[in-house]
This record gives C-alpha cells, sequence and structure tokens, in this order.
C-alpha cells in the first residue's frame, strides 16, 4: 500500500500544497483530513492548529511536520503518539519573507513613517530630518535561524544591531548577548525591539511591565514571535503612555485579535494578521520529501524538534 500524507489547516489552501509534494515524490499520496475514512497508510501528517484528539486517528503515524516556523502548538499538546517525529521547515524562503517583513518595520519606524502618515491625514507638511540607520539601534531577540537571518539583513542595511538569545552566539556585525542577567543591558540599548523568540515556557510572559520598561522611552517595538511571549495589558499601557512609541504587531495571544480589544483603538500600532512568514510549497516540498525518503529507509527525518525544550 502506498503510504500517505494527511493534510489539516484553517488557514493554508492545500492544494499547491498536494501539487508540490507530487512534483517532489509522485508515490507519495495526500489526503484532506476531513476526507480520510481509512486512516490506513497514513504515516506523514502536514498540519496546522489541528484540534485536541486529532493524531489519535492515524496510528500508523512517523512524522508530523509542521506548516508554521513556530512548534509550540504542537509540543504542547497531549496528544502526540509516541516515538513520531515532530519536524519544522528549514525554508530559506521562509527566513527571506520574514527578514523582509522585520525590514520593513524597522525602516517604518527608523524613517519616521507613522508621523508622516499622521500628517498626511491631517494635510499638514512635517519635516523630520532624516538620520543615518547606524544611529537606530535595533535589538533581534531571539537568534535562532529566522531571527539571525533577520539580523544580519538589519546590519546589512546599516542599523547598529544587537542580539539577544538563550545561549551564546557570534555574529560578525552583531553585538550579541546571552542569559538573563544581560537582559536589562540588551533592552536598555534597543531602539527597535524586534521579538523573534520560540514559545517555550520559559519565553511565555517574558516580556513583562518591567522589562518593557527597560526599552528607551518612546522605543519601537515589533513582534513577529507568539503573542503569549509579551503582556498585552503592559503592552497596552506603555503604548498608551509613550513608553513605547510605536508597535508593529503580527501575533497575538488570542488569534483572531477579538474585535473589542484595545490594540485596534490605538494610533500608534499597526496590526498585520500573523502573515510575516508562511511556509512556501515550492521550496518546503523538498525537504518534506527528503525526510520521507529517510524514513522509508530506515534513517532518521532531519530537522526534528526538541519536544523537551520546545523548539
Amino acid at each position: 500500500m502506498t503510504d500517505r500524507m494527511v493534510f489539516y489547516s484553517q488557514m493554508d489552501n492545500p492544494e499547491p500544497w498536494r501539487a508540490a509534494l507530487h512534483a517532489a515524490l509522485p508515490d507519495l499520496g495526500f489526503a484532506l483530513a476531513d476526507s480520510v475514512t481509512d486512516t490506513a497508510g497514513i504515516r506523514y501528517a502536514l498540519v496546522w492548529n489541528p484540534p485536541q484528539g486529532f493524531f489519535a486517528r492515524f496510528p500508523d503515524l512517523r512524522m508530523i511536520v509542521s506548516l508554521g516556523a513556530g512548534v509550540d502548538a504542537l509540543v504542547a499538546r497531549d496528544d502526540l503518539p509516541p516515538g513520531v517525529a515532530i519536524t519544522r521547515l528549514q525554508d530559506p524562503m521562509m527566513s527571506r519573507m520574514m527578514a523582509s517583513y522585520v525590514l520593513f518595520a524597522t525602516l517604518r519606524l527608523a524613517r519616521d513613517i507613522p508621523a508622516f502618515a499622521a500628517a498626511q491625514r491631517e494635510g499638514r507638511w512635517h519635516f523630520i530630518e532624516p538620520r543615518p540607520l547606524s544611529h537606530t539601534r535595533v535589538g533581534i531577540m531571539g537568534l535562532g535561524e529566522l531571527g539571525l537571518f533577520a539580523a544580519r539583513e538589519c546590519a546589512r542595511l546599516g542599523f547598529t544591531v544587537s542580539g539577544w538569545s538563550r545561549s551564546p552566539k557570534a555574529e560578525p556585525g552583531i553585538t550579541c548577548h546571552a542569559g538573563m542577567d544581560s537582559l536589562p543591558a540588551f533592552l536598555g540599548e534597543c531602539d527597535i525591539l524586534v521579538c523573534m523568540l520560540p514559545k517555550t515556557p520559559q519565553t511565555i510572559g517574558l516580556l513583562n511591565a518591567e522589562r518593557l520598561a527597560m526599552l528607551p522611552r518612546g522605543a519601537g517595538f515589533i513582534n513577529v514571535a507568539r503573542g503569549a511571549i509579551v503582556d498585552e495589558e503592559a503592552l497596552v499601557a506603555a503604548l498608551r503612555s509613550g513608553r513605547i512609541g510605536q508597535a508593529t504587531l503580527d501575533v497575538f495571544s488570542q488569534e483572531p485579535l477579538p474585535q473589542d480589544h484595545p490594540l485596534w483603538h490605538l494610533d500608534n500600532v499597526l496590526i498585520t494578521p500573523h502573515v510575516a512568514s508562511v511556509a512556501l510549497p515550492d521550496s518546503a516540498a523538498p525537504q518534506i520529501a527528503e525526510n520521507i525518503r529517510r524514513l522509508r529507509t530506515g534513517l532518521p527525518a532531519r530537522d526534528t524538534v526538541d519536544v523537551a525544550r520546545g523548539y
């Protein structure tokens, strides 16, 4: 029997994935979760936020692939089959897409675009002297694959870039900080803070009121990681008081963001609907196909998640 992959996502169109996986591995079956009646031979799952109990339907599973860069929603579940590999997509196009969003958001703040947009709405000519990008200190919080790529791109454009991570990192052109003891000094040097941390038990609520207050007054804040890393109530208070001057937010504790959430009504906030980076079928399918070939021949899958660490 041909082994098959089951697909589940309420956000992603399955058809480009079906076509890309067929091109990469023609003998792989592909089925939508809602249409599966016979689960025999379903050994792989390509998913984004499946409902609780989803995996119990598929006793033959050998690999779960997350459609997103973050795997926190998977590793926190209690219905994962034992011994099944969880893999993340190490798609270079995802890194480029994320970096483009971070560059857009940092440049928008560094070049005072929100102030010009507000002046335009008022029909007011408002001149602000442009500053060299080197005068803007950008801090990247989280130096994994996506964070490091974004940090390099910011440095390439001329920003003064620093980074913070749990474990020590070294990167030319980027001042690297590591560990909780270094966090206050790192935050104090960020004109624009970009949150790119994974969501783990250690990072949930990490950016609370106390740590947000460590930023220079009027600093910009960009979150492309997970909403739960930030205390949203404290963030709203900081935005209202001017402690944080501007925020660009792509992720939230609850998604979609509820219509009555106060963030919608702050004129110093730009909200986007979790679009900073997504997996692209044509570039990600070959990686998935290679892992399936490895499993078929008895080799372990690559890019597996450390469930204990959460990423």
